[in-house]
Order: C-alpha cells, then sequence, then structure tokens
C-alpha cells in the first residue's frame, strides 16, 4: 500500500459576493498515482450537494506558485507573494479559488517525501493503469 498525505487548507472562493466565502479544501496525494493531486471541495459548494474532487498533475501546482501555468481544465497563476489562484473549468461554469502558498508549498514537501519531483515514473504500476483501461 502506497503512502497517501493528506492535509486540510483554506481556500478562498473568488465571486462577485461582497464578502469572500472560505472553505476548507483536503489536499490529496497518493503514491500509487505519483503524479496527480488531488483536491476535495466540501459537498456544501457543489451545485449538486456532493463532494467535488480535481485531479491534476502534481508539477502543476508546483509551476503555478511561481508563473501562470495549465491548459485544459485547470490553470493556476501566483496572486501577489503569498496567494495562488486555481480556476478550475467545467461543462456548469468556472470556479476561481485562492489559497494562500504557505499550505502549497507545506502540502507539496509532504508529497515529495513520499515520491521525490523527478521520481514519479519509478513509482508508477503501469500494468496496473493498463489493465484499468481495459476492464
Amino acid at each position: 500500500m502506497s503512502p497517501v498525505v493528506e492535509q486540510s487548507a483554506k481556500a478562498r472562493l473568488i465571486s462577485d459576493a461582497p464578502h469572500p466565502r472560505i472553505v476548507s479544501v483536503l489536499l490529496r496525494y497518493d503514491g500509487s498515482d505519483p503524479l496527480a493531486l488531488r483536491m476535495v471541495f466540501p459537498a456544501e459548494v457543489s451545485l449538486d450537494d456532493s463532494e467535488v474532487v480535481w485531479a491534476f498533475a502534481r508539477d502543476l501546482v508546483e509551476t503555478g506558485l511561481r508563473e501562470p501555468a495549465g491548459e485544459g481544465d485547470v490553470h493556476v497563476w501566483p496572486c501577489g507573494r503569498a496567494q495562488t489562484v486555481f480556476e478550475f473549468r467545467a461543462p456548469e461554469g468556472v470556479a476561481l479559488v485562492q489559497f494562500d502558498n504557505a499550505s502549497l508549498r507545506r502540502f507539496l514537501r509532504s508529497s515529495y517525501a513520499v515520491v521525490p519531483a523527478g521520481a514519479e515514473a519509478d513509482h508508477l504500476d503501469v500494468e496496473q493503469h493498463i489493465g484499468s483501461l481495459i476492464v
């Protein structure tokens, strides 16, 4: 069983509302899926009252802390010196979420303790992933 890193982080939902909404987001990294990390948003912020999970490349966060990054559904960019913004695009709309850099860096350090940057390929179970595609 591969090690799993989980960390709660406060996030600000960016909208046109007069006051930002703060939610607790679970950051999750599983060594058995070494290229990806997951952000689990609480049901209270979803359109259908169920937890929302976004999975994307771990290196997207690392890059997004320094410069704009991302293609497709997830984009990340620095916002001043202390925050980073995530843009999540879905058929239902776009969500902008802001995190403090300190919590993202702490989470990344913990994930690198499980699988160091650049060593992800050594931890991939290619046969398992191929098997899951065939089933």
